[in-house]
């Protein structure tokens, strides 16, 4: 697409897969999962099974974005294999639900944690529930609760937004910085917890004493996983910026191998770290794992080191996002009359002003309308759907273009995609019944999983007025 340089380096590539992969999540679903499972061995082996499919769809999605190397990622793969309609309807939903969502969330836990420190206000409990908004067949929603984390919060998605609105390569560059300090930072979260001598290795076979068995085994494990696909979600942000990527057809397929490998790792060492220092009953009960297993490593010193990791490293995986974020929104204004006006390189800057600015508003009304928990199971679920329908264009295009360039073939072929896109059909599946049974039960007051797919659906009869009007 006219306008942007590649200026993006394998090492900035790399620290775009890190910084936007490596966020909130490993600090706040750890507890969520160990609760459900109930075993810690099980618990290790959700972070790398996830890991591990994960990296299934981004080889899989690697192969795409080697062949068409343009910004915007997985909107221009979905033109050349399902059509204009289809990539609308994701750079729509990419809009709307995932990409800004997972901005608005991760920026949610930067300020959550900021709160540590400063204490933001919050209005009372009447005046924050005096406000509601129901979504018929879906459930309510209050945009006055916690006002003063989310007010922080829309101050960092500002922030970022300026700070990419004037320079990728600045942006790039305050990428790597923050990326590497949360590199630094988490490697001395491992060392200092396993090294610290307060743990017990026994811990590791210590199951808790409510464990589910049986087929209660299978939902929980399921649910768990669904934990980890949001801490290892942010990994196509380097699809989006491919068309600003140096030897992308090399460099797109080495920073997805070796970036996510590289959090896989990460990921599955500060979980034993966790195990080590905290029983099972112990984590599953922690409201801030990272901050008690600290504390006790390290005493009452321990939980703010951790809270000024978790903003450090919440803050660059922000920045990722809404880095790479912008640039589907851009492509969706380059091919649609409606969003026209987002598909306009920044003259002076050679960014995609329009687009960063236009998902910075739409962040903000996610924030006010939206907890934490609504915005990332309602991301994940149709961020998954669009995941799956990636991989299975890698089939499709292996079949109808078989003689194309393909710079890098995945690994594994058909094996890899395909069960990528098996897995991808189970979860979907099993995460409606779930939020469904859990609105029922009066556990959540939305249908998170229905609320995005309403959104995303949203979007079929703005194409098609859009195309009216073209």
């Amino acid at each position: 697409m006219p306008g942007f340089q590649r200026t993006l380096s394998l090492q900035s590539t790399i620290a775009i897969v890190v910084g936007g992969v490596i966020g909130s999540g490993i600090f706040m679903k750890p507890a969520l999962m160990a609760s459900q499972l109930g075993s810690p061995l099980l618990l290790l082996s959700v972070w790398l099974l996830g890991g591990i499919i994960i990296l299934f769809g981004a080889l899989s999605n690697a192969e795409l974005a080697a062949m068409f190397p343009e910004t915007g990622g997985q909107f221009i793969f979905f033109q050349k294999i399902y059509g204009e309609g289809f990539a609308f309807l994701y750079g729509w939903a990419s809009f709307a639900v995932f990409n800004t969502g997972g901005n608005a969330s991760i920026a949610y836990i930067c300020s959550q944690y900021t709160n540590y420190f400063v204490h933001l206000p919050r209005l009372d409990a009447v005046t924050e529930h005096a406000l509601r908004l129901h979504i018929p067949f879906i459930g309510d929603i209050f945009p006055l609760e916690n006002l003063g984390v989310k007010l922080l919060t829309i101050g960092i998605i500002l922030l970022l937004s300026f700070i990419n609105y004037r320079s990728v390569r600045n942006s790039a560059a305050v990428q790597r910085v923050l990326t590497l300090l949360k590199i630094i930072a988490i490697v001395l979260v491992i060392g200092g917890l396993i090294g610290s001598g307060k743990g017990r290795w026994h811990h590791l076979v210590q199951n808790a004493a409510a464990a589910p068995q049986g087929w209660s085994l299978v939902g929980a494990y399921v649910a768990a996983i669904a934990g980890a696909f949001w801490a290892y979600d942010g990994w196509n942000n380097i699809g989006f910026v491919a068309g600003e990527v140096q030897q992308p057809q090399k460099n797109i397929p080495r920073s997805l191998f070796f970036g996510l490998s590289f959090c896989i790792l990460v990921y599955a060492c500060i979980n034993l770290a966790y195990v080590y220092v905290l029983p099972i009953d112990r984590l599953s009960a922690s409201s801030f794992v990272a901050s008690d297993a600290a504390s006790v490593a390290w005493g009452a010193v321990g939980g703010s080191v951790i809270t000024l990791i978790v903003i450090f490293s919440t803050f660059g995986t922000t920045n990722a996002n809404v880095l790479a974020t912008a640039r589907v929104t851009f492509a969706l204004g380059e091919e649609n009359r409606w969003f026209r006006w987002a598909g306009r390189v920044q003259p002076k800057y050679d960014t995609p002003g329009n687009a960063l600015w236009l998902n910075a508003a739409w962040s903000i009304l996610l924030i006010l309308s939206g907890s934490f928990d609504m915005l990332t199971d309602m991301l994940i679920f149709v961020s998954f759907f669009f995941y799956g329908m990636s991989a299975l264009g890698v089939l499709i295009l292996r079949r109808r273009m078989p003689k194309a360039e393909r710079p890098y073939k995945v690994w594994g072929y058909p094996f890899v995609p395909s069960a990528f896109v098996i897995f991808t059909g189970f979860f979907l599946g099993y995460t409606l019944f779930n939020d469904i049974g859990a609105y029922l039960s009066g556990a959540s007051p939305v249908i998170n999983a229905l609320l995005g797919a309403l959104i995303t659906c949203i979007g079929i009869p703005v194409y098609f007025l859009s195309r009216k009007t073209k």
